[in-house]
């Protein structure tokens, strides 16, 4: 059937020819009339057919253009009353206008009209105040995709149930890889008789056995300290809600067979990948032992890391195999560049020091020149007596630079080894990462989610009371060349006393080794106590902090400084060291001013309360008996409210396991 335009354009022409032809007609009529009337009938004929089909053809378009709207219009109406996608309109108040029938039915309502949002479908308002363009809620149970129109004061409403249970069932279902590590199992079975040993590997595995079945998870044995298990997302979240309570069971058994063995595990999950998977899984795994063992590592696809477990303090290792190996290869290193610059973390302490004049002392042992990077405007007391004395000895004084003076030093071929932390933020000059390629990492603490990117060389042991006493064992093994003066090995003494109080906390055997080795190189204990007097004003400070201490919870102290008072990270540490002397106090926390934007938390325990993993919920990190944290543009009272509800959650989270 020709369109409406097709036939407005053959009409044009037949009025174009009608015109033509009465035009002809007149001129034939004004000099023959009788055959202007004959011309005249036989041309009416075919122009009467014409219109007379015209006529026709537009009561046709007419009936067809009508049929057409009366079609249409009820198309749209029962689209819009019997499609399945709700309809909504609402006014300013909140109140309902109208709404199709599908939608009052998915609120199981008979009409909607004249309600408020606020009695019907409160999780609405939040969406419209906003005005968020699309969000998905719950309504009786369903999920809708919600589109918001503001400018209509409009809503919409797909059904997306179906879809979004086939996106959980997908993310439920997804392959998690996880490595079972035994902390310390080759030490333990070392002079063991095949019975005890036969006797200890039954336990073992007889436990993660039931636990596997118990929780649905594949688990095989790979090496005699190695297990790989495989499950899928959702089986991981109910092994997350019982806070991987394998980790206690195995430490719980098997410290009753008066054999500590503890387990790490390491956990991949969130990439459809089955090789990243497990690197993920070997990368968590290196994580929890950098951290010292006994818990669960889980990295996440945004970088985040959750940890589990972590409730003992690591097990100090007998052996130091590991330290001559570190030792010789540090060797290596230090022979292959042309200098070295070491570097602890801001506002160094005894330990930053006394570990950094170690690590130039290897250097010079291995003929090499060895700079260590000191700010002079941000030490404390001690380390500025310290360095009181350094200036005595010049050959050892001059071995000290500023950051800029470290990076116009530095080349292609220094090496730069980081003492007493691994956390980029937190080293004097971070720019010197940046330049130097050649890293080696040195550090005491439990590795955090913040580590120097691809360093050479790492030995982080959290067992050990001081990176001083790392560094020293590395002393015993390098070359001869020149021995240690009085003065170096008073430093390096200096900082294990330092983190050990005074050898009270985290010290092992290994700690007493390494004392002794110092002392037998002429370390000067009355030196120590002079670098570590403390002076009136900084022992009044500390005193009034003390005077504001209350109990939070029971045997846990928080203690606060004022908005107005400036105090330095050290006077925060002591202080909260001497409340952990005080009777009736298992752990203590110290709130005070750093600067005009920062809040600085020091806390400290005896064991039994975790207080890495708190300083860790706060941004922080440490050791489980010593940690602390920095936060920014908050007030006291605001760093004192959040650290609360770090210590209630840690204290909840306890009670449930």
């Amino acid at each position: 059937m020709p369109s409406y335009l097709e036939k407005r354009s053959i009409r044009y022409p037949i009025y174009a020819l009608i015109a033509i032809t009465v035009v002809l007609l007149g001129l034939i009529a004004m000099y023959n009339w009788l055959l202007g009337l004959i011309g005249l009938i036989v041309a009416f004929l075919p122009f009467f057919y014409i219109f007379q089909l015209e006529r026709k053809q537009r009561k046709e378009m007419e009936e067809y253009i009508t049929t057409l709207s009366y079609r249409v219009k009820k198309v749209g109406e029962e689209a819009l009353m019997e499609m399945p996608i709700g309809i909504m309109l609402i006014n300013d108040d909140y109140y309902i206008e109208w709404t199709n029938p599908f939608l009052a039915s998915c609120f199981e309502e008979d009409t909607l009209v004249g309600r408020s949002l606020y009695d019907v479908g409160e999780s609405l308002i939040p969406l419209i105040k906003q005005d968020v363009e699309t969000e998905i809620i719950t309504i009786h149970e369903r999920k809708f995709r919600v589109i918001h129109r503001p400018e209509e004061r409009l809503l919409y409403f797909f059904d997306v149930t179906e879809q979004t249970e086939i996106e959980k069932l997908y993310e439920d279902e997804r392959t998690v890889i996880a490595i079972i590590f035994l902390d310390n199992y080759d030490e333990l079975t070392q002079g063991m008789e095949d019975q005890t040993r036969s006797s200890l590997n039954s336990l073992v595995t007889s436990i993660l056995n039931k636990w596997a079945q118990e929780n649905g998870v594949f688990l095989k044995r790979i090496t005699s300290e190695r297990f790989i298990a495989v499950f899928n997302e959702n089986i991981m979240q109910l092994l997350e809600k019982g806070k991987f309570s394998v980790l206690d069971d195995v430490r719980e058994t098997t410290s009753k067979q008066n054999v500590p063995l503890t387990l790490s595990i390491g956990v991949g999950s969130g990439v459809s990948s089955l090789p990243e998977l497990g690197s993920l899984a070997q990368s968590s795994l290196d994580l929890a032992l950098g951290r010292g063992g006994d818990q669960v590592a889980i990295k996440l696809t945004n970088g985040k890391v959750k940890f589990y477990g972590g409730k003992t303090n690591p097990v100090e290792k007998r052996t130091r195999v590991r330290a001559r190996v570190i030792s010789h290869a540090l060797k290596e290193l230090v022979t292959e560049s042309d200098k070295v610059i070491i570097m602890g973390h801001k506002s160094p302490d005894m330990d930053a020091i006394g570990a950094s004049i170690g690590i130039q002392k290897v250097a010079q042992m291995n003929e090499r020149d060895a700079y260590i990077v000191l700010n002079p405007n941000d030490i404390d007391t001690g380390v500025q007596r310290l360095l009181e004395e350094i200036k005595k000895h010049e050959s050892l004084f001059e071995r000290f630079v500023t950051p800029e003076q470290a990076l116009e030093l530095a080349t292609e071929d220094t090496l730069l080894v980081v003492v007493d932390t691994h956390k980029p933020s937190l080293v004097i000059e971070e720019r010197l990462l940046s330049k130097i390629d050649h890293v080696v990492v040195i550090d005491h603490h439990r590795r955090g989610e913040d580590f120097i990117q691809s360093p050479l060389l790492v030995y982080m042991e959290p067992y050990a009371s001081s990176t001083a006493e790392l560094v020293t064992e590395l002393l015993e093994y390098q070359p001869k060349r020149g021995k240690i003066d009085m003065l170096e090995a008073t430093a390096l003494l200096a900082g294990i006393i330092v983190d050990t109080k005074s050898f009270t906390l985290r010290t092992g055997a290994r700690t007493f080794d390494a004392a002794s080795y110092l002392r037998g190189q002429g370390a000067d204990t009355v030196l120590v106590q002079k670098f570590l007097k403390e002076d009136v004003d900084s022992y009044l400070k500390r005193a009034k902090l003390i005077e504001t201490v209350y109990f939070y919870k029971k045997g846990v102290a928080i203690a606060k400084g004022s908005n107005t008072q400036m105090i330095d990270q050290i006077l925060i540490a002591q202080t909260a060291d001497t409340l952990l002397t005080m009777d009736g106090i298992q752990a203590s926390f110290v709130i005070s001013k750093r600067s005009d934007q920062t809040v600085g938390i020091s806390a400290r325990s005896l064991g039994d309360v975790n207080v890495q993993i708190i300083m860790e919920n706060l941004g922080g990190g440490g050791h489980l008996t010593n940690a602390a944290t920095q936060l920014t543009d908050v007030t006291i009272e605001e760093a004192e409210e959040r650290l609360q509800t770090a210590i209630h959650e840690y204290t909840e989270g306890r009670k449930k396991e």
